[in-house]
């Protein structure tokens, strides 16, 4: 597909996410000249053509309240993988669940799940939970507590377009 010059501006416009309003896509085509039909059918043809492959959300755990997060990661049989990663996804407190490639010697693990809590002695009393009821407790694991924040964010496209930001 050809990236067209209102393409990448419609990228570019929505590096620093979509604004929170009602009619966000409206807010961003008036910023790029496109009307919100517009917008949303050029996403999708960005989508169709593999430019876009998702719009997700980022959400900032620790000004929510969620002080504690750990990745807990599975040794598990590669037959059983997707079966127990549903099981997994299903509870609550898991916020992200996923199969990794193995890379031994160093890293065996390949069923990984984030779980975010207050503090960390209920992320703690979670994974407990996960590891007694969907009888992951026979399986090698590691829990990696986050230390430190990192800056999170969408892609970035580039300045060809002004951000929403910069426009209001």
């Amino acid at each position: 597909m050809d990236v067209s010059a209102t393409d990448r501006q419609l990228l570019a416009a929505l590096q620093d996410g979509l604004p929170l309003t009602a009619r966000p896509y409206a807010d961003i085509g008036a910023a790029v000249g496109l009307d919100e039909a517009d917008v949303i059918a050029r996403l999708a043809a960005l989508r169709d053509a593999g430019v876009i492959k998702r719009m997700g959300l980022v959400v900032r755990h620790h000004e929510n309240g969620y002080r504690a997060n750990a990745m807990v990661t599975w040794n598990v049989p590669d037959a059983l993988v997707s079966e127990i990663g549903r099981k997994l996804a299903a509870y609550p407190f898991v916020t992200l669940c996923y199969r990794r490639t193995r890379r031994p010697p160093v890293w065996p693990y390949n069923l990984f799940c984030m779980i975010h809590g207050k503090d960390r002695t209920t992320v703690e009393a979670a994974i407990r939970t996960l590891s007694a009821e969907s009888g992951m407790a026979a399986y090698p694991r590691q829990v990696l507590f986050s230390r430190r924040r990192f800056k999170q964010r969408g892609a970035y496209f580039g300045t060809c377009a002004p951000s929403l930001k910069e426009a209001s």
